[in-house]
Protein backbone atom coordinates (compact mmCIF):
# COMPACT_ATOMS: atom_id res chain seq x y z
CA UNK A 1 0.00 0.00 0.00
CA UNK A 2 1.78 3.46 -0.82
CA UNK A 3 1.46 6.43 0.81
CA UNK A 4 1.45 10.14 -0.01
CA UNK A 5 2.97 13.00 1.40
CA UNK A 6 3.10 16.28 1.12
CA UNK A 7 6.31 18.59 2.11
CA UNK A 8 6.70 22.46 1.35
CA UNK A 9 9.46 23.78 0.66
CA UNK A 10 10.84 27.55 -0.79
CA UNK A 11 13.04 27.63 -4.11
CA UNK A 12 14.73 30.37 -5.74
CA UNK A 13 13.50 30.89 -9.32
CA UNK A 14 16.89 32.37 -10.67
CA UNK A 15 19.77 30.08 -8.86
CA UNK A 16 17.24 26.86 -7.45
CA UNK A 17 18.60 27.24 -4.19
CA UNK A 18 15.97 25.20 -1.74
CA UNK A 19 15.10 26.90 2.28
CA UNK A 20 13.24 25.60 4.95
CA UNK A 21 11.29 29.57 4.92
CA UNK A 22 10.19 32.60 2.71
CA UNK A 23 13.05 35.51 2.56
CA UNK A 24 13.28 38.80 0.02
CA UNK A 25 16.54 37.66 -0.42
CA UNK A 26 17.94 34.19 -1.80
CA UNK A 27 21.13 34.46 0.09
CA UNK A 28 23.28 32.25 -2.43
CA UNK A 29 22.41 34.70 -5.26
CA UNK A 30 21.23 37.96 -3.88
CA UNK A 31 17.90 37.78 -6.15
CA UNK A 32 15.14 40.04 -4.56
CA UNK A 33 11.40 38.32 -4.56
CA UNK A 34 12.80 35.20 -6.12
CA UNK A 35 12.02 32.62 -3.56
CA UNK A 36 8.40 30.71 -3.82
CA UNK A 37 6.90 28.28 -2.42
CA UNK A 38 6.37 24.43 -3.78
CA UNK A 39 4.80 21.81 -2.63
CA UNK A 40 6.10 18.41 -3.15
CA UNK A 41 4.33 14.92 -3.10
CA UNK A 42 6.40 12.29 -2.10
CA UNK A 43 5.01 8.67 -2.69
CA UNK A 44 6.37 5.70 -0.89
CA UNK A 45 5.52 3.11 -3.87
CA UNK A 46 6.70 5.22 -6.55
CA UNK A 47 9.93 5.90 -4.86
CA UNK A 48 10.08 2.13 -4.83
CA UNK A 49 9.46 1.67 -8.35
CA UNK A 50 11.31 4.82 -10.09
CA UNK A 51 15.00 3.45 -10.29
CA UNK A 52 13.37 -0.16 -11.06
CA UNK A 53 15.78 -0.29 -14.31
CA UNK A 54 18.60 0.36 -12.51
CA UNK A 55 19.44 -3.26 -10.86
CA UNK A 56 22.87 -3.08 -10.87
CA UNK A 57 23.84 -3.16 -7.42
CA UNK A 58 26.88 -0.72 -6.13
CA UNK A 59 29.82 -1.70 -4.34
CA UNK A 60 33.02 -0.09 -3.65
CA UNK A 61 35.98 -0.96 -6.27
CA UNK A 62 39.64 -0.50 -6.34
CA UNK A 63 40.71 2.33 -8.81
CA UNK A 64 43.25 -0.52 -10.47
CA UNK A 65 40.43 -2.95 -10.84
CA UNK A 66 38.27 -0.68 -13.18
CA UNK A 67 37.33 -2.15 -16.42
CA UNK A 68 38.52 -0.20 -19.38
CA UNK A 69 35.99 -1.09 -22.40
CA UNK A 70 37.25 0.42 -25.80
CA UNK A 71 35.44 3.70 -26.38
CA UNK A 72 32.93 3.38 -29.21
CA UNK A 73 31.76 6.66 -30.01
CA UNK A 74 28.54 6.90 -33.09
CA UNK A 75 28.53 8.72 -35.85
CA UNK A 76 25.81 11.80 -35.47
CA UNK A 77 26.12 11.76 -39.58
CA UNK A 78 27.27 15.92 -39.08
CA UNK A 79 31.03 16.04 -39.14
CA UNK A 80 31.12 18.99 -37.50
CA UNK A 81 28.87 18.17 -34.45
CA UNK A 82 31.26 14.64 -34.54
CA UNK A 83 33.89 17.16 -33.59
CA UNK A 84 32.23 19.78 -31.17
CA UNK A 85 31.60 16.22 -29.29
CA UNK A 86 34.61 15.30 -29.36
CA UNK A 87 34.50 12.50 -32.35
CA UNK A 88 30.94 11.14 -31.82
CA UNK A 89 28.77 10.67 -29.33
CA UNK A 90 29.33 8.29 -26.10
CA UNK A 91 27.22 5.63 -24.81
CA UNK A 92 24.99 6.79 -21.44
CA UNK A 93 26.11 10.55 -22.61
CA UNK A 94 23.76 13.52 -21.55
CA UNK A 95 24.20 16.59 -23.82
CA UNK A 96 22.14 19.73 -22.97
CA UNK A 97 22.04 22.13 -26.67
CA UNK A 98 20.93 25.32 -26.46
CA UNK A 99 20.24 28.33 -28.54
CA UNK A 100 17.80 31.28 -29.51
CA UNK A 101 14.23 30.23 -30.59
CA UNK A 102 14.15 29.54 -34.52
CA UNK A 103 17.96 28.69 -34.86
CA UNK A 104 17.90 25.32 -35.98
CA UNK A 105 18.16 23.22 -32.59
CA UNK A 106 15.62 20.80 -33.79
CA UNK A 107 16.71 20.56 -37.27
CA UNK A 108 20.09 20.10 -36.05
CA UNK A 109 18.62 17.41 -33.91
CA UNK A 110 16.07 15.67 -36.09
CA UNK A 111 19.17 15.27 -39.28
CA UNK A 112 21.17 13.19 -36.43
CA UNK A 113 18.74 11.14 -35.25
CA UNK A 114 17.62 10.32 -38.53
CA UNK A 115 21.29 9.73 -39.52
CA UNK A 116 21.95 7.59 -36.05
CA UNK A 117 18.80 5.54 -36.83
CA UNK A 118 20.47 3.90 -39.84
CA UNK A 119 22.31 1.48 -37.50
CA UNK A 120 20.58 2.46 -34.00
CA UNK A 121 17.04 2.75 -32.27
CA UNK A 122 16.56 5.99 -32.09
CA UNK A 123 13.06 8.03 -29.86
CA UNK A 124 12.62 11.59 -30.46
CA UNK A 125 10.25 12.98 -27.39
CA UNK A 126 8.63 16.37 -28.48
CA UNK A 127 6.69 18.48 -25.82
CA UNK A 128 6.08 21.90 -27.50
CA UNK A 129 5.63 20.25 -31.41
CA UNK A 130 2.82 17.74 -32.35
CA UNK A 131 4.29 14.15 -34.26
CA UNK A 132 2.77 15.48 -37.72
CA UNK A 133 4.77 18.49 -37.23
CA UNK A 134 7.85 16.86 -36.60
CA UNK A 135 6.99 14.12 -39.40
CA UNK A 136 6.40 16.99 -41.98
CA UNK A 137 9.99 18.40 -40.99
CA UNK A 138 11.35 15.21 -41.76
CA UNK A 139 9.89 14.69 -45.03
CA UNK A 140 10.58 18.21 -46.10
CA UNK A 141 14.11 17.86 -45.17
CA UNK A 142 14.27 14.51 -47.44
CA UNK A 143 15.31 12.28 -44.41
CA UNK A 144 14.51 8.66 -43.87
CA UNK A 145 11.19 8.25 -41.51
CA UNK A 146 11.73 4.42 -41.76
CA UNK A 147 13.68 4.28 -38.56
CA UNK A 148 12.56 7.42 -36.59
CA UNK A 149 10.29 6.93 -33.98
CA UNK A 150 8.29 9.69 -32.30
CA UNK A 151 6.51 9.81 -29.17
CA UNK A 152 4.59 13.40 -27.67
CA UNK A 153 4.48 13.41 -24.16
CA UNK A 154 5.77 15.70 -21.29
CA UNK A 155 5.01 13.26 -18.32
CA UNK A 156 8.83 12.24 -17.48
CA UNK A 157 7.79 8.93 -15.94
CA UNK A 158 5.87 8.27 -18.86
CA UNK A 159 8.87 9.38 -21.37
CA UNK A 160 11.09 7.00 -19.11
CA UNK A 161 7.90 4.19 -19.42
CA UNK A 162 8.04 4.63 -23.47
CA UNK A 163 12.00 4.21 -22.88
CA UNK A 164 11.97 1.32 -20.88
CA UNK A 165 9.45 -0.51 -23.67
CA UNK A 166 11.57 0.78 -26.87
CA UNK A 167 14.82 0.54 -25.41
CA UNK A 168 16.48 3.06 -27.87
CA UNK A 169 19.95 3.60 -27.92
CA UNK A 170 19.74 7.91 -28.08
CA UNK A 171 16.52 9.85 -26.97
CA UNK A 172 15.90 13.61 -27.91
CA UNK A 173 13.75 15.41 -25.56
CA UNK A 174 12.74 18.49 -27.36
CA UNK A 175 12.77 20.48 -25.10
CA UNK A 176 13.53 19.95 -21.24
CA UNK A 177 11.55 22.93 -19.79
CA UNK A 178 8.41 21.21 -21.24
CA UNK A 179 8.95 17.77 -18.71
CA UNK A 180 7.46 17.72 -15.55
CA UNK A 181 6.98 15.34 -12.41
CA UNK A 182 4.39 14.34 -10.86
CA UNK A 183 6.11 14.25 -7.55
CA UNK A 184 6.48 18.18 -7.53
CA UNK A 185 2.99 20.51 -8.49
CA UNK A 186 4.50 23.09 -9.83
CA UNK A 187 4.36 23.94 -13.19
CA UNK A 188 6.89 22.78 -16.06
CA UNK A 189 9.37 25.18 -16.68
CA UNK A 190 10.42 26.07 -13.45
CA UNK A 191 13.37 25.62 -11.28
CA UNK A 192 12.48 22.68 -9.45
CA UNK A 193 10.47 20.99 -12.32
CA UNK A 194 13.51 21.37 -14.52
CA UNK A 195 16.23 20.20 -12.12
CA UNK A 196 13.87 17.23 -10.86
CA UNK A 197 13.26 16.00 -14.56
CA UNK A 198 16.24 16.16 -16.00
CA UNK A 199 17.83 14.27 -12.62
CA UNK A 200 15.13 11.17 -13.36
CA UNK A 201 16.54 11.35 -17.55
CA UNK A 202 20.32 11.40 -16.65
CA UNK A 203 19.68 8.82 -13.73
CA UNK A 204 17.97 6.55 -16.85
CA UNK A 205 20.93 7.30 -18.82
CA UNK A 206 23.45 6.53 -16.68
CA UNK A 207 21.61 3.01 -15.93
CA UNK A 208 21.19 2.14 -18.82
CA UNK A 209 23.92 3.40 -21.26
CA UNK A 210 21.42 5.35 -23.33
CA UNK A 211 22.68 8.42 -24.97
CA UNK A 212 20.21 11.62 -24.13
CA UNK A 213 19.93 14.91 -25.55
CA UNK A 214 18.22 17.87 -24.05
CA UNK A 215 17.07 20.38 -25.90
CA UNK A 216 17.34 23.75 -23.34
CA UNK A 217 15.77 27.39 -24.42
CA UNK A 218 17.71 30.56 -23.32
CA UNK A 219 17.38 33.63 -21.46
CA UNK A 220 17.43 37.16 -22.53
CA UNK A 221 20.70 37.37 -22.10
CA UNK A 222 22.04 34.38 -24.05
CA UNK A 223 22.04 31.95 -20.69
CA UNK A 224 20.61 28.47 -20.51
CA UNK A 225 16.98 29.01 -18.88
CA UNK A 226 16.63 27.23 -15.67
CA UNK A 227 19.00 26.30 -12.70
CA UNK A 228 22.67 26.30 -13.29
CA UNK A 229 22.70 22.91 -11.84
CA UNK A 230 21.13 21.78 -14.85
CA UNK A 231 24.40 22.48 -16.21
CA UNK A 232 26.56 21.03 -13.81
CA UNK A 233 24.47 17.06 -14.08
CA UNK A 234 25.43 16.95 -17.90
CA UNK A 235 28.16 15.82 -19.98
CA UNK A 236 28.11 17.98 -22.43
CA UNK A 237 26.78 21.68 -22.59
CA UNK A 238 26.49 22.63 -26.40
CA UNK A 239 25.23 26.58 -27.16
CA UNK A 240 23.80 27.41 -30.70
CA UNK A 241 24.65 30.43 -32.13
CA UNK A 242 23.66 32.89 -35.15
CA UNK A 243 22.46 36.05 -36.57
CA UNK A 244 18.79 36.30 -37.62
CA UNK A 245 20.12 37.91 -41.17
CA UNK A 246 22.89 35.08 -42.19
CA UNK A 247 22.91 31.43 -42.74
CA UNK A 248 25.78 30.31 -41.04
CA UNK A 249 25.16 28.72 -37.45
CA UNK A 250 28.41 27.92 -35.50
CA UNK A 251 27.59 25.54 -32.31
CA UNK A 252 30.44 25.60 -29.54
CA UNK A 253 30.89 23.51 -26.73
CA UNK A 254 30.98 25.04 -23.09
CA UNK A 255 31.35 21.94 -21.16
CA UNK A 256 32.41 18.57 -22.31
CA UNK A 257 33.88 15.54 -20.62
CA UNK A 258 34.91 13.27 -23.78
CA UNK A 259 35.92 16.06 -25.51
CA UNK A 260 37.93 19.50 -26.04
CA UNK A 261 36.42 22.40 -24.55
CA UNK A 262 35.50 25.60 -26.14
CA UNK A 263 35.40 23.31 -29.75
CA UNK A 264 33.40 25.27 -32.41
CA UNK A 265 31.56 23.74 -35.37
CA UNK A 266 30.18 25.87 -38.69
CA UNK A 267 26.79 24.90 -40.16
CA UNK A 268 25.34 26.88 -43.05
CA UNK A 269 21.33 26.76 -43.30
CA UNK A 270 19.73 25.56 -46.09
CA UNK A 271 16.53 24.45 -47.15
CA UNK A 272 17.47 21.03 -46.78
CA UNK A 273 18.59 21.72 -43.75
CA UNK A 274 22.02 21.95 -41.70
CA UNK A 275 24.77 21.10 -43.79
CA UNK A 276 28.35 21.20 -42.43
CA UNK A 277 30.68 23.80 -43.09
CA UNK A 278 34.38 22.29 -43.41
CA UNK A 279 36.76 25.41 -44.28
CA UNK A 280 34.93 28.18 -41.86
CA UNK A 281 38.42 30.37 -42.29
CA UNK A 282 36.95 30.48 -45.98
CA UNK A 283 33.66 31.97 -44.85
CA UNK A 284 34.33 34.19 -42.05
CA UNK A 285 37.70 35.41 -44.06
CA UNK A 286 35.91 37.57 -46.61
CA UNK A 287 38.35 39.91 -48.55
CA UNK A 288 37.50 43.34 -50.18
CA UNK A 289 38.11 44.55 -53.42
CA UNK A 290 40.83 46.82 -52.00
CA UNK A 291 41.88 47.26 -48.62
CA UNK A 292 40.71 49.77 -46.32
CA UNK A 293 41.90 51.40 -42.78
CA UNK A 294 41.06 49.60 -39.37
CA UNK A 295 40.63 46.42 -41.28
CA UNK A 296 43.21 43.33 -40.23
CA UNK A 297 43.14 39.72 -40.56
CA UNK A 298 43.83 37.18 -37.46
CA UNK A 299 44.18 34.12 -36.55
CA UNK A 300 42.24 32.89 -34.24
CA UNK A 301 42.47 29.34 -31.99
CA UNK A 302 39.38 27.83 -31.34
CA UNK A 303 38.65 24.16 -29.72
CA UNK A 304 41.79 21.93 -31.92
CA UNK A 305 41.90 24.04 -35.08
CA UNK A 306 42.73 27.72 -36.61
CA UNK A 307 40.32 29.83 -37.84
CA UNK A 308 40.69 33.00 -40.22
CA UNK A 309 38.58 35.40 -39.39
CA UNK A 310 38.66 39.76 -39.80
CA UNK A 311 38.30 42.28 -37.53
CA UNK A 312 37.39 45.86 -37.87
CA UNK A 313 37.85 48.91 -35.91
CA UNK A 314 36.41 52.42 -36.47
CA UNK A 315 38.34 55.17 -34.50
CA UNK A 316 35.89 58.46 -34.61
CA UNK A 317 36.02 61.95 -32.80
CA UNK A 318 33.85 61.88 -29.72
CA UNK A 319 31.41 64.06 -29.29
CA UNK A 320 29.96 63.20 -25.91
CA UNK A 321 30.97 64.16 -22.55
CA UNK A 322 32.69 60.27 -22.06
CA UNK A 323 34.02 58.24 -25.28
CA UNK A 324 32.43 55.08 -26.70
CA UNK A 325 33.88 51.81 -26.19
CA UNK A 326 31.47 49.34 -27.94
CA UNK A 327 32.64 45.64 -29.10
CA UNK A 328 30.68 42.92 -31.27
CA UNK A 329 32.16 39.97 -30.62
CA UNK A 330 35.32 40.89 -28.14
CA UNK A 331 35.05 41.55 -24.34
CA UNK A 332 34.29 45.08 -23.71
CA UNK A 333 36.69 45.22 -20.86
CA UNK A 334 39.94 43.42 -22.83
CA UNK A 335 39.35 46.68 -25.40
CA UNK A 336 39.41 49.45 -22.70
CA UNK A 337 42.79 47.19 -21.16
CA UNK A 338 44.51 47.43 -24.37
CA UNK A 339 43.59 51.13 -25.24
CA UNK A 340 45.08 51.92 -22.34
CA UNK A 341 48.42 49.68 -22.69
CA UNK A 342 48.15 51.55 -26.39
CA UNK A 343 48.30 54.94 -24.88
CA UNK A 344 51.05 54.49 -21.94
CA UNK A 345 53.32 52.16 -24.31
CA UNK A 346 52.36 53.14 -27.66
CA UNK A 347 51.86 56.57 -26.90
CA UNK A 348 48.92 56.61 -28.76
CA UNK A 349 46.13 58.51 -26.98
CA UNK A 350 42.38 57.46 -27.55
CA UNK A 351 40.54 59.15 -24.70
CA UNK A 352 38.72 61.50 -27.04
CA UNK A 353 38.03 59.12 -29.52
CA UNK A 354 34.96 56.93 -29.76
CA UNK A 355 36.29 53.08 -30.45
CA UNK A 356 34.13 50.82 -32.38
CA UNK A 357 35.09 46.89 -32.71
CA UNK A 358 33.79 44.40 -34.59
CA UNK A 359 34.25 40.49 -35.85
CA UNK A 360 33.07 40.14 -39.09
CA UNK A 361 30.68 37.21 -39.40
CA UNK A 362 29.46 36.60 -35.90
CA UNK A 363 32.39 35.10 -34.81
CA UNK A 364 33.13 35.58 -30.83
CA UNK A 365 36.35 35.91 -29.91
CA UNK A 366 37.75 34.78 -26.38
CA UNK A 367 41.54 34.32 -27.05
CA UNK A 368 43.83 36.79 -26.14
CA UNK A 369 46.07 36.00 -29.06
CA UNK A 370 43.91 38.90 -30.63
CA UNK A 371 45.25 41.47 -28.32
CA UNK A 372 47.87 41.98 -31.25
CA UNK A 373 45.50 42.58 -34.03
CA UNK A 374 42.89 44.64 -32.46
CA UNK A 375 45.49 47.48 -31.30
CA UNK A 376 46.74 47.35 -35.01
CA UNK A 377 42.99 47.21 -36.63
CA UNK A 378 42.67 50.71 -33.91
CA UNK A 379 45.88 52.31 -35.05
CA UNK A 380 45.37 51.52 -38.45
CA UNK A 381 41.71 53.25 -38.08
CA UNK A 382 42.83 56.36 -35.93
CA UNK A 383 46.07 57.06 -38.55
CA UNK A 384 44.08 55.85 -41.54
CA UNK A 385 46.71 53.35 -42.55
CA UNK A 386 45.88 51.13 -44.84
CA UNK A 387 47.10 47.53 -43.87
CA UNK A 388 47.81 44.55 -46.49
CA UNK A 389 45.26 42.19 -47.33
CA UNK A 390 48.24 39.47 -47.60
CA UNK A 391 49.32 40.04 -44.08
CA UNK A 392 48.11 38.01 -41.02
CA UNK A 393 48.74 39.41 -37.49
CA UNK A 394 48.05 37.78 -33.59
CA UNK A 395 49.94 37.82 -30.54
CA UNK A 396 49.06 38.46 -26.90
CA UNK A 397 49.95 42.01 -25.45
CA UNK A 398 50.95 42.29 -22.00
CA UNK A 399 50.23 45.35 -19.60
CA UNK A 400 53.67 46.32 -19.98
CA UNK A 401 53.85 46.42 -23.69
CA UNK A 402 55.19 42.90 -24.02
CA UNK A 403 53.90 40.71 -27.14
CA UNK A 404 53.77 37.37 -25.46
CA UNK A 405 53.54 34.19 -27.46
CA UNK A 406 50.36 32.03 -28.14
CA UNK A 407 49.64 28.86 -28.21
CA UNK A 408 49.54 26.89 -31.60
CA UNK A 409 51.72 29.10 -33.11
CA UNK A 410 53.08 26.65 -36.32
CA UNK A 411 49.37 26.05 -36.91
CA UNK A 412 47.93 29.29 -37.17
CA UNK A 413 50.84 30.27 -39.53
CA UNK A 414 50.36 27.38 -42.07
CA UNK A 415 46.56 28.49 -41.70
CA UNK A 416 47.51 31.38 -43.17
CA UNK A 417 50.01 29.96 -45.61
CA UNK A 418 47.37 27.66 -47.20
CA UNK A 419 44.93 30.79 -47.41
CA UNK A 420 47.63 32.92 -49.76
CA UNK A 421 48.78 35.07 -47.02
CA UNK A 422 52.37 36.15 -47.61
CA UNK A 423 53.14 38.29 -44.59
CA UNK A 424 53.16 37.61 -40.53
CA UNK A 425 53.53 39.75 -37.59
CA UNK A 426 53.95 37.73 -34.72
CA UNK A 427 55.88 37.68 -31.28
CA UNK A 428 58.84 36.48 -31.05
CA UNK A 429 57.98 33.44 -29.03
CA UNK A 430 56.11 32.34 -32.22
CA UNK A 431 58.15 33.03 -34.89
CA UNK A 432 60.13 29.77 -36.76
CA UNK A 433 63.54 28.89 -37.28
CA UNK A 434 62.93 29.52 -40.83
CA UNK A 435 60.27 29.77 -43.08
CA UNK A 436 60.11 30.02 -46.51
CA UNK A 437 56.24 29.96 -47.66
CA UNK A 438 55.85 33.63 -45.22
CA UNK A 439 57.40 36.80 -44.79
CA UNK A 440 57.47 36.27 -40.97
CA UNK A 441 57.97 39.79 -38.88
CA UNK A 442 58.63 38.99 -35.02
CA UNK A 443 58.12 41.59 -32.35
CA UNK A 444 59.01 42.07 -28.73
CA UNK A 445 57.27 45.11 -28.08
CA UNK A 446 54.04 47.20 -29.01
CA UNK A 447 56.43 49.90 -30.37
CA UNK A 448 57.94 47.06 -32.82
CA UNK A 449 54.68 46.73 -34.26
CA UNK A 450 53.84 50.79 -34.56
CA UNK A 451 57.18 51.08 -36.55
CA UNK A 452 56.20 48.32 -38.56
CA UNK A 453 52.52 49.48 -39.61
CA UNK A 454 54.37 53.32 -40.13
CA UNK A 455 56.68 51.65 -42.74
Amino acid sequence: MSTVKTKTRFVCTQCGSMFSQWAGQCVQCGGWNSITEENVRISTARAATTNHYANQRTEVTPADAVVFDHEVRMDCGLSELNRVLGGGLVDGSVVLIGGDPGIGKSTLLIQTLASLSEQYKVLYVTGEESLKQVAMRAKRLQLPLQGLRLLAETQVESILAHAQHEKPNIIVIDSVQTIFTDTISSAPGGVSQVRESAAQLVRFAKATQTSVFLVGHVTKEGALAGPRVLEHMVDCVLYFEGQSDSRFRVIRAIKNRFGAVNELGVFAMTDKGLKEVANPSAIFLSRQPEAVPGSVIMTTWEGTRPMLVEVQALVDEAHGQQAKRVTAGLESNRLAILLAVLHRHGGVATFDQDVFINVVGGVKVTETGSDLAILAAVYSSLRNLVIDQETIIFGEVGLAGEIRPVQSGQERLKEAVKHGFKRAIIPVGNAPKQSKDIQVEAVKHLQDVLNLLRS
